[in-house]
């Protein structure tokens, strides 16, 4: 059987495998300047260059998932006056991030297979570009959220695919990969939270503006993609791959894994307090007493906590057997941060802003986990499209319901006690989804 699948699996002279796209180490000593990797794989020039480029695509990608979000947040009050949005609507306009990323999440697996990953994540970019570009000039408020998902729609595809590129071009080192994106992805959502108000006053105080100019960002992130999608080894790269998936498809459903319904309800209660986060806290603490630009520099340093965090806990992760503990100190530090906010949002402001950043740290783990858990390529794709889509239906409820909450009791008390609960079952459940153990074992996958 061995024999029968190196066979198969072997790729016709001249195309790539996903060996040959690992960095190079060295020359070989004939001279001809071709290099092999840490693998022994044989790799030339081109190969070399289209592995830095999906390193750079891999960063710029990465720091556009979330500035469509948290710039947002930012001018979220200057946002609801403008389109006259009552507290339901506003809380229904938080919760259309985790609604999109779940709808069109679960299309990324059929359509990376369909046109390859690098297709689709450069069509994701440009999408983000077109959505943050339309939306504050859509005019009204069905035309802000029509604008908003067609961005949204490009971040989905984008977030379940970026641990399939890493499983696919970097599969010894998943975890420092996964760390470098997740730093990247911190990295832009504090940026968007600390610049946006006051970029916002420096082109005017208009906060249309100040939304308009993050799709000069996302224009920046379509060009590696659209020179990667372009370069033929590339393309030779995506059809080898494209085959050898097909011809090793494990039977499993996904679906029979505890460990696959662990994980996504462990992603669910995190998107919940992250969207709750990044779309209410400026808010919080504005109520608070804290002025609009000092509540956006907090959203920026529970942001920013991400940048250091999101690069170290995946290392650590990948070096631990169980991942249980880490996702017990996230949590801790969420509770003392919810904690915080109920008996003294502003007087701690600065503290639980870092509790909270802290604590915001479960999603690098979340991505971290979805390649630990499964053992083949394939079962990375069903892992990650099933674990992201089912987790952000299950937060959408999340922030609607704190703005209904809010909007109903004219404070943030209850608000705040959700939260804190939510923090609870989602130490359960990462702590289940920590455990040793595969999806495709779990789910009874054929040899």
């Amino acid at each position: 059987m061995a024999d029968d699948e190196t066979r198969t699996l072997s790729p016709a002279p001249g195309t790539m495998t996903d060996a040959s796209i690992e960095a190079p180490t060295g020359a070989n000593p004939d001279g001809t300047g071709t290099r092999t990797d840490g693998l022994g794989a044989r790799t030339d020039g081109r190969a070399a260059w289209t592995t830095r480029l999906v390193l750079v695509g891999l960063v710029l990608a990465a720091i556009n998932l979330r500035p469509a979000i948290t710039s947002l947040g930012a001018l979220f009050e200057e946002v609801r006056d403008g389109l006259h949005m009552n507290g339901s609507v506003a809380g229904v306009l938080t919760s259309v991030p985790p609604l999109c990323f779940a709808v069109f999440g679960i299309m990324a697996p059929r359509l990376a297979r369909r046109f390859g990953p690098a297709v689709v994540v450069c069509a994701g970019m440009v999408a983000i570009a077109a959505g943050l570009l339309l939306r504050p000039f859509a005019g009204g408020t069905p035309g802000f959220l029509a604008a908003s998902a067609l961005a949204l729609m490009g971040i989905a595809v984008s977030n379940v695919l970026m641990p399939v590129i890493v499983k696919r071009y970097f599969p010894d080192r998943v975890g420092q990969m996964t760390g470098l994106y997740s730093m990247a992805l911190a990295l832009g959502t504090a940026l968007a939270a600390a610049a946006t108000v006051p970029m916002t006053d420096v082109l005017g105080g208009s906060w249309r503006t100040g939304l308009s100019v993050w799709a000069l960002l996302a224009v920046v992130a379509v060009l590696p993609w659209l020179l990667l999608v372009r370069d033929r080894s590339g393309r030779q790269d995506r059809q080898t791959a494209a085959r050898a998936q097909a011809e090793e498809e494990p039977a499993f459903k996904i679906t029979r894994s505890r460990t696959a319904w662990a994980l996504a309800c462990f992603f669910g209660l995190q998107a919940t307090a992250a969207y709750i986060t990044m779309g209410w806290m400026p808010q919080i603490f504005r109520d608070a007493g804290v002025s609009a630009g000092t509540a956006g520099v907090l959203l920026a340093v529970t942001m920013v906590m991400g940048v250091p965090l999101a690069f170290v806990i995946p290392r650590v992760a990948t070096r631990m057997r169980n991942q249980g503990p880490i996702v017990a100190v996230l949590g801790a530090c969420g509770l003392a941060g919810y904690a915080g906010l109920y008996f003294a949002p502003a007087a701690g402001a600065w503290a639980w802003a870092l509790l909270l950043g802290i604590s915001n740290c479960a999603f690098p783990l979340a991505l971290t986990m979805i390649g630990m858990r499964s053992r083949t390529g394939t079962g990375v794709v069903r892992l990650s499209a099933f674990a992201q889509s089912t987790g952000y239906l299950i937060s959408i409820p999340g922030p609607t319901l704190v703005g209904a909450l809010y909007d109903r009791t004219g404070g943030w008390g209850l608000p705040i006690a959700l939260m804190a609960g939510l923090m609870v079952p989602q130490i359960v459940v990462g702590s289940l989804a920590g455990r040793d153990r595969t999806v495709e074992d779990e789910a009874g996958m054929r040899d």
